[in-house]
Formats: C-alpha cells, structure tokens, sequence
C-alpha cells in the first residue's frame, strides 16, 4: 500500500448532495488534505435508470459550494465496467469464482425449502464444484467462492474490530447474466486501482466491508484502512429525513449559510477535537483524525449550526464575504447587487458582521447601504418619524452639517444637540435610524452616518424631515 494517503468520496447521482454525504466527503477531503495526500471523487453512476447528469452537476456544485476539492478528474464508475468484468474473469480462470446456472425460480424454491425446514436460506449454489463439462449452454452470472468457515474479521478505525461469521457470507454475484458487473465488485475494483487507502464512509455500508474484502483478498490486494462513521440523525434521534427540513447541501447555501460555518459544523457532527467548538480550516485539517469519530449516530442541531455561521461572517475576509453574498443572491434566486451596492456593502462590512449569523440576517442589517433615496420607512420606522418632536431632523442637520466626518465629532455633536433639547440620546436615535435606514433595528447611527457620507446623510435627513 502507498505511504500517501489517498481518499474519495463517491456518491450515486440520484438526486443532491445529501447534508449526510456532505459531511462523509468533509471528513474524507480533511483527513487527506491534513496528510498531504490526495482527495478523490468517483461517481457511482452503475445504475443507469436512476443516475442523471442533472444529479452529478447538483453533486458537484455542492461540493464546489462548501469548498470541498478534488485531485484529478472526476472518475465515473460505469465507464469502468469492462476493467470490472476483466477482474471477475480473472477470479474465474483462477478458479476463486464460478458460473452459476440456477435460474431465479430455483434461488426461489430453494430459500422456501429452506425456510420451511427451519435453515439458513442463504443461497448455496450447486454449481460451485460442478465439472465445467456438466455446464449447460445457458445463461449464467458468475459468483464468488466465498469462505466457508471461520471468520471475517472488519478492523474498523471507528467501530473497533467487527467479526462476520463466513458461514453468514453467501458466494456473491460478480457479474450478472448480462455480463454487466455488480456495483460490489465496481467499488473495490476502483478503490483498487485509484489508490485508495483509506475508506470513509458510513456505518450503513459496515456489512459491506466484509464482502468486499473476500475480493481483496482474492485477488491479493492490500484490504484498505476501514472507517465507517454513523449517520446523522434529526434532534428528535430519528434517521435525518425530509421531516427535519432541508437535506441537501445546496439548500443551506441558498438559505444564506457561510460555507466556513457549514463546514465548520459539519466536523463537529459526529467528530470532536476536545472541547473546540469553532475553528478554521487549517486548525480543522491540522487536527481531524480516525479517532476522534465517535460511535454514536451526531444529531442536526440548526442553533448550533447559526451560532457557528455567526462567528464564521464575523471573522470572514471582507472582500471574500462580499462574493460569497453574491453567490448566495444567486442560489437563492434574489437579484444580483449592483456594482455600487456591492462596493457599499463591503465598505459597511466592519459594522454588519458583528451578530449576523445568515446572509439574509447581514442583508437586512445592511439596508441602510444597499437602498436608494427615497428611503421607505417600514411601519415601525415610519411609527418613530411619527412620535419624533416637529422639526428635530431640521433642526439638528445643521449640527452635523458642520462636523469633520468622523466618529469622535458626529457623537459629540449629536449628543450636544440632545443636551440642548433636554432628550436623551436614545429619543433622537430612533427617528435617526428610521430617517437613514427606514428600519428600527439598524447598526448605530454613526456608523450609517460614516458608511453613507455627509452628502447622502443629510439628503436623507432632508427627505425625512419634510
């Protein structure tokens, strides 16, 4: 086995990136990308009826959303199927696999009889000894020879050592009578010839460990390092499903999650280093092992998901967020910012990260950039201007129409204007949000004020004062 380490993610394109297969590949991309090895991806497209082309792109541009990218091209499995056939043909001339005659009605009869006498009615066929000369001219799927006593012994980096009697193991299809390969001879043929070293999938495939291997070991490839991870449950411990919201990837994204946060919560489900709850990547990539996975099924908890996300556009580089929001507008089907909106926003950024755990959340606290004049209040905003005394604006757009534009001086002349009032501050903030802004819950006035400039400021107070 190579010294590099190599993973893949290897989804079936029937539908989206399932928020469970999400975190499979994330687990997969961080412990490779931790190692200095190489990430692949392999569309497992065998079952023709159900895979779509639509499904692949929705497959990768999930995975292009959460950041998640691979070495190489992307392999599909079904242009594999004439290796995978040669390998089953290999194991037949060498007598480790046979053809099997029986027909299904035989398979049928042969598991009622079975079970009416109380036996296992796993199939034993009796072409597996039987002289070639005995063959029938008909059609025939070729099987392995399974082991038939002792056991398979699955060493698994997550669940510990789990032990397969042989005698439950049943001489598996290869290659069916069509001469089209099974999709459990496909996967270990490929991870074979990719390389891969370790496999990182979910606990849902445990048992097929052990089928797999009786082919490794039939051919005499090295069995690769097994680490099957539990499935993530609903908050109420029932497998994820439709009935607990979104399941794909992409959904998130058109929700207005930070990708940062999506990933940042998805290592968290089911793995765990100490008590981290937030990190970046490099820390994630640093530190993500086999051990840390536990054995219990993570549940999908959407507080701790927006709490993370939180921190994530909170720390996040401006201009990158900046680009993300325009992806998210486009995922979410929302009209794209305008040049000049979108310079505003990044320019608003440093006084819109603070608390917004959503793009939508930061959208809204950034209204007060992305509107143009005139500003419609909205009807608690509309309310403030109501109750605000006759004339305040006017009277206080002098005021700031004389201040250097900074900080320091807007607060002292605004709180010298309420002191000659005999308000407080906060009688005179409301009108002012809801004059800059048309919201009641905006960032702080002064900061609206340094985002929008003099000119704007005082067109809007105008426009509110009248």
């Amino acid at each position: 086995m190579s010294d590099q380490v190599v993973t893949r993610f290897a989804p079936s394109p029937t539908g989206f990136l399932h928020i469970g297969g999400a975190r499979t590949a994330l687990f997969n991309w961080l412990y490779a990308r931790g190692r200095g090895g190489k990430f692949l991806l392999r569309i497992e497209d065998t079952d023709r009826e159900r895979s779509t082309p639509e499904a692949t792109a929705a497959i990768l541009q999930g995975m292009a959303w959460l950041g998640l990218d691979h070495d190489g091209d992307v392999i599909s499995q079904f242009e594999g199927a004439a290796r995978h056939a040669e390998v089953a043909h290999q194991l037949l001339a060498e007598g480790k696999a046979y053809k099997c005659f029986a027909t299904q009605d035989e398979i049928a009869a042969f598991r009622e009889q079975a079970k009416a006498e109380g036996k296992s009615t796993l199939f034993r066929s009796p072409w597996r000894d039987a002289d070639p000369s005995t063959h029938p001219d008909a059609p025939f799927v070729i099987r392995i020879k399974a082991p038939q006593d002792g056991a398979t012994v699955i060493r698994d980096q997550v669940q510990g050592d789990v032990t397969i009697r042989n005698d439950q193991l049943d001489d598996m299809i290869l290659l069916r009578s069509d001469g089209t390969p099974v999709y459990m001879l496909a996967v270990v043929v490929d991870d074979h010839d990719m390389g891969v070293t370790h496999v990182i999938r979910g606990d849902d495939h445990l048992n097929n460990a052990a089928r797999q291997m009786m082919i490794y070991e039939a051919m005499g490839w090295d069995v690769p390092v097994w680490a099957h991870i539990p499935l993530i449950h609903g908050p109420d411990g029932k497998k994820l499903s439709k009935r607990h919201g979104a399941l794909g990837a992409q959904e998130y994204q058109a929700m207005g999650y930070p990708a940062a946060g999506m990933r940042n919560y998805l290592a968290r489900l089911g793995w765990s280093h100490g008590d981290d709850e937030f990190f970046t990547d490099e820390q994630a990539k640093e530190w993500f092992d086999l051990g840390g996975i536990g054995k219990s099924p993570a549940r999908f908890d959407l507080k701790k998901l927006e709490n993370l996300c939180g921190q994530h556009i909170a720390i996040a580089d401006d201009a990158a967020l900046r680009q993300e929001i325009q992806a998210y507008l486009a995922a979410a089907e929302l009209p794209a910012l305008t040049e000049t909106q979108s310079g505003d926003l990044e320019r608003a950024m440093y006084c819109l990260k603070d608390r917004a755990r959503t793009f939508p959340e930061l959208l809204e606290k950034a209204h007060f950039a992305l509107a143009s004049r005139p500003i419609e209040p909205d009807e608690k905003a509309t309310k403030a201007l109501q109750t605000a005394s006759d004339g305040i604006l006017n009277e206080l757009t002098p005021h700031v129409q004389n201040a250097s534009w900074t900080r320091n001086e807007l607060e002292e002349a605004l709180n010298t204007f309420a002191e000659e009032k005999g308000i407080k501050f906060g009688k005179l903030a409301g009108p002012l949000r809801a004059a800059l802004a048309g919201r009641a819950v905006t960032p702080s006035v002064f900061d609206m004020m340094l985002v929008l400039g003099r000119d704007e400021t005082l067109a809007r107070l105008s426009d509110a004062a009248n």
